[in-house]
């Protein structure tokens, strides 16, 4: 775990530990499409077939996005399968579902989004130490594509860093 800061590897060794914390979906794509400025972690309301199924592992989130529709924050276009054993009660696999942020997150997010120009990206969905289903909205900007290459040249070059610095350890 080189290059991580004490706290960072306290918290991964508390959620490695913690039974209820799971990792559902992982948007992975996000961070190298968008410069993510800040993230914010959300309620999400789901009906009961929905989070059976998040629990089998069901789930997809990398072609959504979040919007702030009429003073309320929205998931749009994110997949959640179908339950197999919920007969009547079956739920819509790619509805809108409402995220849940306190009022002044809420304006927060509307200023970036409407004067800033921002785009609200899902970064990762799973169950929190309760055992609560949450999703992680990051504030991101568009990246252009020399942006792209420029991170990609750091990271290759970071990687070959650490194979130079490990061979002549």
């Amino acid at each position: 775990m080189a290059g991580t800061s004490r706290l960072n590897q306290r918290v991964m060794a508390k959620q490695k530990t913690d039974p209820n914390y799971k990792v559902i979906a992982e948007n992975r794509r996000a961070r190298f499409d968008y410069a993510i400025e800040e993230d914010i972690e959300c309620g999400i309301m789901l009906e009961g077939s929905e989070v059976k199924s998040l629990r089998a592992g069901g789930s997809n989130i990398a072609e959504s996005y979040a919007s702030v529709d009429d003073g309320e924050l929205w998931l749009v276009n994110s997949y959640i399968a179908p339950y197999d054993q919920a007969k009547s009660f079956k739920h819509e696999e790619r509805r809108r579902r409402k995220l849940l942020v306190t009022r002044k997150e809420l304006s927060n997010l509307w200023n970036a989004t409407q004067r800033k120009g921002m785009t609200l990206v899902p970064l990762v969905l799973y169950f929190n130490h309760k055992g609560l289903a949450k999703i992680k909205i990051g504030i991101a900007k568009g990246k252009k594509t020399h942006d792209k290459r420029e991170t990609e040249a750091k990271r290759d070059w970071s990687r070959q860093k650490q194979r130079l610095l490990k061979d002549h350890s």
